[in-house]
């Protein structure tokens, strides 16, 4: 007799869990920086056809799988077929250990900074507070110096966040805490958009290089043209959560009876609203300091953590009055999008190992948010910065590609895209029709492998960062290979039974080409 599995309370609760999972720090800062680099409005044209090709396909791909088989990844893909499953853990093991451990850390330094915005605690040279005071940045990616003690408790206090709201069952964990944490981060989201855009200088700047679209710059016909292309689906794979498992483990917890295609929208557009929406607050407020300060706006804006704790702050000073109360709101946002994120990154996870080994949920998020807090120490030292950067570059680049890419081939051509399609279609709600089949078995994948192409190329041309290449291949190259090992000998630990049983139709069973 199979467990009875947890349910969403509601399709509102799931869908917020969902979009908080989606929504996180990267649609505020990484969004900004790429839209402004690859010719402001015109990036939301490749944006949009990425979002349409490869973001909703895959979304709907793994709300299929997810629902289908009432399982976490691992389990949905060892009962599709029992070679499949290392794929299935790499994905939730890959983005815990190579993302959730150095994410904790940094709305960690999200708390540090709002704490520091009451009085304005960065002082007048942002940069160097930051680099020199803050984190006190070794001179290496192996030179560790100590932990940082006030990022070490701030990220403890992120880890216990995290296990307070997983530790219970979803729709009274995560579900509840969604219902909070989103029209919460909603309404502050459009609090410091409305602020941004009466301070002077904004509207200039979001006219100029947010909204105004150069066309020029996303012409195929040139190199760097289809290079924002590329960009523009990376993008999108990355903001919607793709490849985690997270989209996999939370479609488990629906009802029989779900619109997963609507759902799959839904998710899809508004993770994307809050991107462009989000922008007109970065872009505002950094046209302010651009003015204030005289400066252009390319030397204003900065990518990375860079734009959220050396750029704004240094806004922030700017601003002619409420600094403190306009500060702590831009942190508070970001502290709520990172937990909201934290909290999906763990829970796929932590359901892979109930799941597998038939332990108690709170059990298990016990032991994984105790790992993943000692998983956090290294990026809480001096050298924290520059392992994080390293780590992120490989799981972005190589990690959350290459599974994309196999998640595709796998469903798409081995299993059968119309096997999938035709589940979401009996499950109600929106129909799903063939160009789905080909989006995801042609257009996702090859867009991906080029995506993966160009970072191998890159890569190898000149080390990325600067960075000694031992670093990038102990570090980066060292996170890869052990999320792969361990992946592969969690699948092979044996399944009970009772844990391989599902309730399709036998003529739906491993239809392989």
């Amino acid at each position: 007799m199979a467990e009875k599995r947890s349910l969403w309370g509601s399709k509102v609760g799931f869908l917020l869990a969902a979009i908080g999972s989606a929504v996180g720090l990267g649609n505020i800062w990484r969004f900004s920086y790429m839209a402004y680099e690859n010719g402001g409005g015109a990036f939301l044209i490749p944006y949009l056809v990425a979002l349409l090709c490869a973001g909703i396909p895959l979304m709907i791909l793994e709300y299929a799988l997810g629902h289908r088989e009432k399982a976490s990844p691992p389990l949905a893909f060892a009962r599709t077929h029992p070679l499949w499953e290392p794929l299935g853990w790499w994905m939730p093991v890959v983005a815990f250990f190579g993302i959730n451990l150095f994410y904790a850390v940094v709305i960690g330094w999200c708390a540090n900074y709002f704490c520091l915005s009451l009085n304005l605690g960065w002082g007048a040279d942002t940069e160097a507070f930051f680099f020199k005071e803050f984190l006190q940045v070794s001179d290496s990616p192996f030179a560790l110096a100590g932990i940082r003690w006030p990022i070490l408790i701030s990220t403890a206090l992120a880890w216990l966040t995290c296990w307070s709201i997983c530790y219970r069952e979803v729709n009274h964990g995560i579900e509840k805490a969604s219902m909070v944490f989103m029209p919460l981060l909603v309404v502050l989201t459009l609090i410091l958009v409305g602020w941004s855009l009466r301070l002077d200088g904004a509207m200039d700047a979001i006219k100029e290089f947010y909204l105004k679209a150069d066309l020029s710059k996303i012409s195929l016909a040139t190199a760097a043209g289809r290079k924002v292309w590329v960009a523009a689906f990376g993008q999108i794979f990355f903001t919607l959560s793709l490849g985690f498992g997270i989209m996999i483990t939370y479609a488990s917890y629906l009802p029989k009876k779900t619109d997963i295609t609507g759902n799959a929208l839904v998710t899809c557009f508004l993770n994307c609203l809050y991107s462009i929406i989000a922008g007109f607050a970065v872009f505002g407020t950094i046209g302010f300091m651009a003015k204030a300060k005289g400066v252009p706006f390319e030397e204003a804006i900065a990518s990375g953590p860079g734009l959220a704790f050396v750029v704004y702050p240094e806004a922030i000073n700017q601003l002619p009055g409420l600094n403190q109360l306009f500060g702590a709101l831009f942190f508070l946002v970001l502290i709520v999008a990172g937990i909201s994120s934290m909290i999906s990154l763990t829970e796929a996870f932590s359901c892979s190992i109930c799941d597998k080994f038939s332990i108690s949920r709170k059990k298990a998020v016990t032991i994984i948010c105790s790992i993943g807090l000692l998983g956090s120490l290294p990026f809480t030292t001096r050298a924290g910065l520059m392992i994080l950067d390293i780590v992120d570059h490989f799981i972005n680049n190589y990690a959350l590609i290459v599974g994309g890419v196999v998640e595709c081939v796998l469903v798409g051509w081995l299993f059968k895209s119309q096997v999938m399609r035709r589940h979401v279609n009996e499950s109600g709600g929106l129909r799903l029709f063939p160009l789905w089949d080909i989006c995801v078995r042609f257009i996702t994948p090859v867009v991906l492998l080029v995506i993966l192409i160009g970072a191998l190329l890159t890569d190898f041309s000149a080390a990325y960062g600067g960075y000694p290449v031992k670093a990038l291949l102990f570090i980066g190259g060292g996170i890869l290979f052990f999320t792969w090992l361990g992946s592969f000998i969690l699948s092979h630990v044996p399944w009970k039974p009772e844990k391989m049983k599902t309730e399709h139709k036998p003529d739906e069973e491993h239809l392989l080409t």
